[in-house]
């Protein structure tokens, strides 16, 4: 399976933005991240056109950063004028390095600290999405002190079944985040802001899961949360200005994924928002929406040296990697699915049945299971498709192996996006 960034050149071998893999990973080393900057580009640009078109340019596309967070995407944000969503002090810090714009970050978290609230509060972020009562009362407190104004959303539990993994199911009562619909808990937190000093209640936002490929979902998380708006103005007098549907749209890993068109989503979803409020005479809100994955998880790949091919008659053949489960817990986590190519023959046919291994000394390192590849060698190159999204932002040094870099493709260059991390990285903050 070739995805948007990826092909096969004359060599046989696979290319990303046109570029050689195994060049790539001559020059870089393995394991190493690649990711085609124009795609991502060419990515916002859709969502943002599209947004613009459905909304008559009253809203926003937020990216997700917890998909991937640099400076360098910081900066492609917003260059291509998208806001962003940050769900910690880490990823707010690295936008304002970036020199993001404080007023186009959303601060997202079920459980942010004091010391992120007002690092939010002094930076002057767009907008904080309050999780609970115990942070809307820390934040007027916080606000109320420093003299200044906090524009809050609520997250919503729309209580939507999202048809996604367990793990990544957020919408519905149980949920660890936001508020319940059902209980009367959203409706008494916002009368409580609209209350509270320091506080301007600006709206309302929800997020029902990630890797959605229905539209229906969406569609109900939207009506349900506009009849939410619409009891807000009868029973409060007052009205939502502001309506954040958050992302989850799904891209595909694999052949069997059929991903619908972002566009399909933006037009579904609109036809209800406008819809409803022309209906009920309802003010048409300022939209926003979240996307992470569908911006960046097709545009990236990860290369890996294969170590070993290992053979046990009878059950199974390992081909052990440079890589694994520190810079793609994803399988650990949720058995996810991944295409993988040996690149210097992506020419040639699948025809080794095989479990990608990694390095790590944990028996559930592995990235797939029983998966096809290109008959596989000592020395090959190994590419795994797809991982632009929750692969580097989900890294870790377990075994105290270093991150991995990330190395960006535009215009038919390379260059280095962010550093491998060295042995004297791991120990730079023991004492």
């Amino acid at each position: 399976m070739e995805t948007k960034v990826t092909a096969v050149n004359g060599h046989g071998h696979l290319t990303i933005g046109g570029l050689d893999t195994v060049a790539l990973a001559s020059k870089y080393g393995t394991p190493l991240y690649v990711m085609d900057e124009d795609a991502i580009r060419a990515n916002c640009r859709a969502l943002k056109n599209s947004m613009d078109a459905h909304y008559h340019k009253k809203g926003l596309v937020l990216y997700a950063s917890k998909a991937f967070c640099c400076k360098r995407m910081y900066r492609i944000l917003n260059e291509e004028g998208l806001g962003a969503d940050v769900v910690s002090g880490g990823e707010l810090y690295t936008a304002l390095q970036a020199g993001f714009p404080a007023e186009r970050i959303y601060f997202h978290g079920n459980n942010k600290t004091a010391d992120e609230l007002t690092m939010a509060l002094e930076s002057g972020v767009g907008r904080i999405v309050v999780d609970n009562i115990a942070e809307l009362e820390l934040l007027g407190a916080l606000a109320k002190a420093a003299g200044k104004t906090a524009s809050v959303l609520f997250r919503i539990k729309p209580g939507i079944d999202a048809h996604t993994h367990n793990f990544i199911r957020t919408g519905q009562i149980d949920s660890k985040f936001g508020f319940a619909l059902e209980t009367g808990e959203a409706l008494q937190a916002v009368a409580a802001a609209l209350k509270t000093p320091g506080i301007r209640v600006a709206g309302i936002h929800c997020h029902i899961g990630s890797q959605i490929f229905d539209i229906d979902p969406f569609c109900h998380a939207a009506e349900v949360m506009l009849g939410f708006a619409q009891q807000v103005r009868a029973e409060l007098g007052y009205t939502i200005e502001e309506l954040n549907l958050g992302g989850g749209f799904g891209i595909r890993y694999v052949a069997q994924d059929d991903p619908k068109a972002l566009e399909s989503y933006m037009e579904a979803v609109s036809k209800v928002v406008l819809g409803f409020c022309e209906t009920n005479s309802f003010p048409v809100p300022f939209i926003c929406i979240e996307p992470g994955r569908s911006i960046v998880g097709d545009t990236g790949i990860t290369l890996y040296t294969i170590g070993s091919v290992k053979t046990i008659p009878g059950y199974r053949t390992y081909v052990s990697i440079d890589g694994g489960m520190t810079d793609n817990p994803r399988y650990a986590l949720y058995q996810s699915a991944y295409e993988a190519v040996v690149a210097n023959k992506a020419a040639q046919q699948k025809d080794f049945t095989a479990t990608i291994a990694g390095r790590c000394c944990e028996s559930g390192d592995l990235i797939q299971e029983n998966t096809q590849l290109q008959t596989p060698a000592v020395g090959d190159i190994l590419a795994v498709l797809s991982t632009g999204a929750y692969n580097y932002s989900m890294a870790s040094n377990y075994n105290r192996v270093p991150r991995l870099p990330v190395v960006m493709v535009r215009g038919g260059e390379d260059s280095l996006a962010v550093r491998r991390e060295t042995y004297e990285d791991l120990v730079r903050n023991d004492v």
